[in-house]
């Protein structure tokens, strides 16, 4: 697993990079977004050797960047500092700024170098070391889709689908998979690959997805969960840089039109074993009994895990059965109409492909709660309550997936299971932080209720 890095990193860093100015440091907060400070390039070394102080409150804000002091790490402990220590293998050149400027994650420790109990990247650490023990590392892949848009909003202030750079024309078709529309947007998604080789993120497919605008960039499988989930904020960090260079707006909201597809982040999972072999395959049949088990606690968990999975009011706006997103508690093979798929491919290819978190949830919260959710299943041995789906399970009557945040926060407020491998005190933050943003949400006067009921009541 990838750990603090020391200070011959940064050394050799900026031996390597003497034209190096600035650095960015970055790190990841409850929702996902990079938080930090810049720093000038002398003062890294001392930062790779002491740290730097940034406030616990970075895991109390809520999406605006507020603090929400009911999470209590604000000013009811006084606003403290925690230390942040780099992240070994991070510190890379980020060629996209005027100036010449690197950037590096960070991770919180307490002061006496505990590490920091509400940081989303130690909770996923907690989760792999309980996979040690059973002599099973993780294998995981994150897929991230996402939106450009035209910098110019429309006449009603909504965000519209881009001018193809090649035709100068709006894209207003769906046109999946198509490999015309790659070929339209090739100087961005060049740029984009450029500065994932630069910043070490293995970017392996792009795919244009279902609406005008909408792409799908793929990170290559990793036997470290830690590293692809800081690849994931990486690529989301460097698909925004290169956007805003072809002059294009970019969003990984979950849905940011209502007649069109949302964005998902699927993650793909498989085990090895200590002698390297994938413990979801079998040589007799299409899958081992220890993929149903992992399959089981997923499904077991699902309902609680939304909250993390899908974290935002407009999450839920994603969930219509046209739009190939999974509404209930279903698995099924090679069928993209259920929540955990297990994808085609050879017997070492064994996978499930987790398909319900939207692309505007924090990756290593994601992976916390997918790896909980398979380790629970595996020391339990149950199998799944429902046998996998066939055909279009949007048309089954499995039960349902919570569809609104409001009833997701409940049912993870009153759980205790997957509080248990995530830490209760963690939980009471996150679930904090969301109540108050659905306070702050639900006392908005929207555009539709005024047009609605302004003059009809």
């Amino acid at each position: 697993m990838s750990e603090h890095g020391h200070v011959q990193e940064a050394e050799e860093f900026l031996s390597n990079y003497p034209e190096i100015e600035s650095i960015d440091l970055l790190i990841s907060d409850l929702n996902g977004i990079a938080r930090g400070k810049r720093v000038e390039h002398c003062a890294i070394k001392k930062i790779y050797q002491d740290g730097v102080n940034l406030p616990a409150s970075i895991f109390s804000m809520n999406i605006l960047g507020e603090t929400v002091e009911s999470c209590g790490l604000g000013i009811e402990i006084g606003e403290p500092d925690m230390v942040c220590k780099p992240v070994a293998n991070t510190l890379h050149a980020a060629s996209w700024h005027q100036r010449p400027t690197a950037q590096v994650l960070l991770s919180m420790y307490h002061q006496n170098g505990e590490p920091f109990h509400a940081d989303p990247r130690h909770i996923l650490t907690n989760i792999c070391n309980k996979m040690s023990p059973l002599g099973l590392t993780p294998v995981v892949a994150v897929e991230l889709e996402f939106y450009l848009f035209d910098k110019n909003r429309d006449s009603h202030g909504r965000p519209q689908a881009p001018i193809s750079p090649k035709t100068h024309k709006r894209d207003v078709h769906t046109q999946v998979y198509s490999v015309d529309t790659i070929a339209d947007y090739t100087a961005f998604l060049d740029d984009v690959n450029k500065a994932c080789k630069e910043q070490q993120v293995p970017a392996d497919t792009a795919v244009s997805e279902c609406a005008p605008g909408q792409f799908e960039i793929n990170l290559k499988h990793q036997a470290d969960p830690l590293l692809a989930c800081d690849n994931a904020i990486l690529l989301k960090r460097i698909i925004k840089a290169i956007a805003d260079k072809h002059d294009f707006d970019v969003s990984f909201m979950a849905k940011p039109y209502s007649d069109e597809a949302g964005s998902g982040m699927h993650v793909h999972v498989s085990l090895l074993d200590e002698a390297g072999s994938n413990i979801f395959a079998d040589e007799n049949k299409a899958y081992s009994s220890q993929l149903e088990y992992a399959i089981a606690g997923l499904l077991e968990f699902l309902p609680a895990s939304m909250p993390i999975l899908c974290p935002n009011v407009n999450s839920y706006r994603r969930f219509q059965p046209q739009f190939y997103v999974a509404t209930s508690l279903n698995w099924g093979l090679n069928n993209r109409t259920v929540a955990l798929r297990l994808p085609s491919g050879g017997k070492a290819a064994t996978r499930i492909e987790h398909r319900v978190a939207g692309a505007d949830a924090n990756p290593y919260l994601v992976m916390s709660v997918i790896l909980a959710s398979i380790h629970h299943g595996l020391t339990n041995k149950n199998k799944p309550l429902c046998s996998p789906s066939i055909g279009n399970a949007f048309d089954s009557n499995a039960e349902s997936l919570p569809t609104k945040l409001p009833q997701a926060v409940a049912i993870l407020k009153q759980d205790s299971a997957l509080s248990e491998y995530l830490g209760k005190e963690f939980i009471d933050i996150y679930l904090a932080a969301k109540e108050q943003e659905l306070i702050q949400f639900d006392t908005h006067i929207t555009e539709l209720e005024t047009l609605w009921y302004l003059n009809n009541v």
